[in-house]
C-alpha cells in the first residue's frame, strides 16, 4: 500500500491507523449515548511493572489512569488525543513523518488543544502507544536524534531515502565513527545478512566506545561493537534486540559504576519503565551486565568519586526495583552504600590505555563463559 506522495505505507502503518481510529470512535460513541468521554491507560509507575514469563522483560500490571473529561483538564486531554490521532493519520496517508518536537510545535495550530510543554506531547504519543499497543514508529513520529554507532563484522542492507536498497559491511565499508542506527530499525528498512562474530558487546559511553575501536578489540575478540550513548535510543535498543535475534550471539553491557548506569543495562536487558508496554520488541533479557561494579572499584582500586545525595537515593530505589532483584545485584548495591564510591569506565585508564582491552574485558568475558 503506497500514500499520496507514492510512498509505502507498511503493515504497522496500517494497523496504527485502524487502532487510532477505533479509539476515535468509541470516544464518539460515550458522547453520542451521553455519557462522559474517557480513556484508560496503564499506569506508567514502578509498581506497577510485572515481569511477563513468555518474554522474561518487564511489562505493565493491571493498574490503569483513567483520562476522563469530566473536568477541563481531562477534556482538554481527550481534545488532544482527538487532535493527535488526526495529525498522526494525515501523515501516515501522505507519507510524510514528524519528529516529536515538530508535532509539539503543530500543535500551535490546535487552538485549545495545543499542548503547554514538549513533554505533555511526549507523554500523550506514549499514552497512544499503550492503548493501540503500536510502536511510536508505526504513527511516523521520530525522535530528534537516531541511534548510535556501530563496528564489527556485520552486514546491512539498508533503504535510502530514494528506496533503493543498499548492502554494507559496517567494518569494511565505514569510517572510525562507524554506522550510524537509524531510527527506524524494523525489517522493512533495515534488513542484517550476515553476522561474523562471537558477541555484542554494548558500551555506555563515547570515550570508551573509541578507545576498544582505535585498539581494535571488534577484530581480536570477534566483537559487534554498539556504542549506547549513555541512555540507549528506542532504536539502538530494538537493533540490539534484532541483532540478538538473527544471531543468537551473547549481548554484553559495559558500563560506568554508578546507579544511573544500571538502569541503562536494565532498559536494554528488561526493559525501561517508560516503555514496558513495548518491551518484549526492545529488551534482550539475555543481556548480561560486564561492569564497573562496586566490587571493581575495590578490587581494582578505581579511581572513584563520592556518591551524592541524589545517587544514594536512586540506589536505594533501586534496592525496590524489581529488576535489581537478584541476590548479586543486591549484594553490589549494598556494597556501593557502604563504600560511597562510584567509578567511570575511564578510570580504568589508571593502568594504561591498553589494560581495558588487554586485560580488564578478557578477564571479565572470560570468567563470563563468553570467550
Amino acid at each position: 500500500m503506497t500514500g499520496k506522495r507514492g510512498v509505502q505505507i507498511t503493515a504497522g502503518n496500517r494497523e496504527a491507523s485502524d487502532r487510532l481510529i477505533k479509539i476515535a470512535e468509541a470516544i464518539h460513541g460515550q458522547l453520542c449515548a451521553d455519557n462522559i468521554p474517557y480513556l484508560e491507560v496503564s499506569s506508567r509507575t514502578k509498581n506497577n511493572i510485572i515481569l511477563d514469563e513468555d518474554h522474561k522483560v518487564w511489562k505493565y500490571g493491571s493498574d490503569v489512569v483513567t483520562r476522563s473529561a469530566k473536568d477541563l483538564g481531562g477534556a482538554t486531554n481527550i481534545l488532544r488525543n482527538l487532535y493527535t490521532i488526526d495529525f498522526i493519520r494525515e501523515m501516515i496517508k501522505s507519507g510524510k513523518s514528524s519528529t516529536l518536537r515538530e508535532m509539539y510545535y503543530i500543535s500551535e495550530g490546535w487552538n485549545k488543544a495545543k499542548f503547554p510543554t514538549q513533554d505533555e506531547s511526549n507523554k500523550l504519543a506514549e499514552d497512544l502507544e499503550i492503548i493501540t499497543r503500536n510502536m511510536r514508529e508505526d504513527f511516523k513520529l521520530r525522535p530528534e536524534e537516531d541511534g548510535a554507532r556501530v563496528i564489527g563484522d556485520l552486514t546491512i542492507a539498508e533503504k535510502n531515502r530514494k528506496g533503493q536498497v543498499k548492502r554494507f559491511n559496517c567494518k569494511d565499508d565505514v569510517g572510525e565513527s562507524g554506522y550510524g542506527i537509524p531510527y527506524n530499525v524494523e525489517e522493512e528498512k533495515l534488513q542484517i545478512k550476515s553476522v561474523k562474530a562471537k558477541m555484542i558487546l554494548a558500551i555506555e559511553t563515547g570515550g570508551m566506545f573509541d578507545r576498544l575501536v582505535e585498539n581494535g578489540f571488534d577484530e581480536t575478540h570477534k566483537a559487534i561493537l554498539v556504542h549506547l550513548k549513555g541512555q540507549p535510543a528506542r532504536s539502538t535498543r530494538r537493533f540490539i534486540k534484532r541483532l540478538h535475534s538473527h544471531s543468537n550471539l551473547p549481548v554484553v553491557i559495559f558500563t560506568d559504576g554508578d546507579p544511573w548506569s544500571y538502569r541503562i543495562f536494565a532498559s536494554v536487558a528488561f526493559g525501561a519503565i517508560k516503555t514496558a508496554h513495548i518491551s518484549e520488541y526492545l529488551a534482550t533479557p539475555q543481556a548480561r551486565y560486564l561492569g564497573i561494579t562496586p566490587s571493581d572499584i575495590v578490587n581494582y582500586e578505581l579511581p572513584n568519586d563520592v556518591l551524592s545525595d541524589q545517587d544514594t537515593n536512586a540506589l536505594k530505589s533501586e534496592l525496590t526495583d524489581p529488576r535489581f532483584s537478584s541476590d548479586l545485584w543486591r549484594s553490589e548495591i549494598k556494597l556501593q552504600l557502604k563504600l560511597k564510591k562510584k567509578s567511570e569506565q575511564q578510570a580504568l585508564a589508571k593502568y594504561g590505555l591498553d589494560f581495558v582491552t588487554d586485560t580488564y574485558l578478557p578477564e571479565k568475558l572470560k570468567e563470563m563463559g563468553i570467550i
